[in-house]
């Protein structure tokens, strides 16, 4: 299993101080001090989450992470100093899954970590609902089974975040979702506030579905309140169909 961490941070003190705390609890652990050192380390099959510092010696950490992002969906979990809002969106549009800020509470920090490690075997933490054997909509086909949707039958790449919200709407059809509800669904339950993860993601998720957002077809969104699944079940939706 990928279960291996990445900590990517030009500080020595916080690869030593936090490399060690997480050793402790029985991760391994890789280093690197840079971009060129992270994008070289992250192709390690063993990689299954990147803590990434976005103020980086050689590169940009928002540079890496686009580059990361070209190859990889493996979790990312961005530590910074840079608390600004729109440098956390840029790095959620970039490819990032999750944000904390230095000064860091390590438990809080630790308890992301594991979310992250979940979100990359499961894609989510737990639909909290019975997802469907199939869902077909439009020309995309969604087959939560094996993780898989497939446009005319190509597949379609996710991140486990998208896949996550992905699961979780298609198990809900017509359902108003909160933005609490699916937060700690996708994210874990750690999570509840983090509205600015939702929009990011679900812009980059209606992309990939060819949804519209001023006029949706599948995701529709509940100003203030959440987002509903409203593609039409079809014929595509198999005996393991959601409840209300």
């Amino acid at each position: 299993m990928s279960d291996a961490i990445l900590l990517v941070d030009d500080e020595a003190n916080i690869r030593l101080t936090l490399g060690a705390k997480l050793r402790a609890l029985g991760h391994t652990v890789i280093e690197a001090a840079d971009g060129t050192g992270c994008l070289s380390a992250a192709a390690t099959p063993a990689v299954g989450l990147v803590v990434l510092d976005l103020g980086l010696p050689d590169l940009d950490g928002v540079d890496v992470l686009r580059a990361l992002r070209s190859w990889s969906q493996v979790p990312v979990l961005v530590l910074s100093a840079r608390d600004d809002q729109a440098q956390k969106v840029a790095a959620l549009d970039a490819g990032a899954d999750d944000y904390v800020t230095k000064p860091f509470d390590p438990s809080e920090l630790e308890a992301r970590i594991r979310a992250g490690l979940r979100r990359g075997v499961t894609g989510a933490p737990g639909p909290h609902g019975s997802a469907p054997d199939r869902v077909v909509f439009g020309d995309y086909v969604l087959v939560p089974a094996d993780r898989s949707l497939r446009h005319r039958g190509v597949d379609v790449p996710l991140t486990p975040n998208e896949l996550g919200l992905l699961l979780v709407l298609a198990a809900h059809p017509g359902r108003l979702l909160s933005h609490e509800f699916l937060l700690k669904a996708v994210w874990g339950e750690s999570y509840g506030s983090e509205s600015s993860y939702l929009r990011t993601y679900l812009s980059q998720l209606r992309r990939k579905l060819g949804d519209n957002a001023g006029r949706p077809t599948v995701i529709r969104t509940e100003p203030g309140l959440g987002y509903r699944w409203i593609a039409g079940p079809g014929p595509g939706v198999g005996s393991g169909s959601a409840g209300q």
